[in-house]
């Protein structure tokens, strides 16, 4: 890990010349070439690095430079010039941490989509069809309604019905049909 120097403190000392001021960033800091070249030297690993960590390449290219800005506007607290790939190394890796942060969080707060509802409309149509249906289910006999509601909306094989109702196979399949005959004679008259 790099180590950084802190921000000097504000004394009330005269103000260098620029030549000392420029001697002085050189033994303070790393130097903008020396930057510039640990850039354009390592910047394949750097992007390989980014694209461990993100998945597209416009993200990992927006990362790198970023990075290269970020520690070249701190270049002067890098105190071991030898230390700048590994601060623009670490300074990739929270970088894309924090695009995978922004990503997680834009996900978490679109929007969910609607289920697949059907339409007030369609909603109406169904209704309607139910309660003819119903409709003409109550005016069937007894035994015809009760061998439908069991085979088709209990699901029960004939067998099963027979068993249940205590009636013959015979009797469950003539129920059924004439059943099924009285409905749909039923609902063509309501529609």
């Amino acid at each position: 890990m790099p180590v950084i120097a802190p921000m000097p403190a504000a004394h009330s000392t005269p103000i260098p010349s620029q030549r000392e001021s420029a001697e002085e960033s050189v033994a303070a800091g790393t130097t903008v070439d020396h930057l510039t070249e640990t850039y354009r030297a390592h910047y394949r690993s750097l992007l390989g690095l980014a694209a461990l960590l993100l998945d597209d390449t416009a993200s990992c290219e927006d990362v790198v430079q970023e990075a290269f800005i970020r520690v070249h506007s701190a270049r002067r607290r890098v105190r071991d010039p030898e230390k700048t790939l590994a601060y623009l190394r670490q300074t990739v890796v929270n970088l894309s941490r924090s695009a995978l942060r922004r990503r997680i969080l834009g996900l978490k707060l679109l929007s969910k989509p609607m289920p697949d509802m059907a339409s007030a409309e369609e909603g109406a149509y169904d209704q309607l069809e139910r309660d003819a249906l119903i409709k003409a289910m109550k005016g069937l006999q007894r035994r015809q309604r009760e061998v439908l509601v069991l085979r088709y909306f209990a699901d029960m094989t004939e067998a099963q019905v027979a068993a249940t109702l205590g009636i013959s196979l015979g009797s469950v399949k003539a129920y059924g049909s004439r059943g099924i005959a009285a409905l749909r004679v039923a609902m063509e008259a309501t529609a």
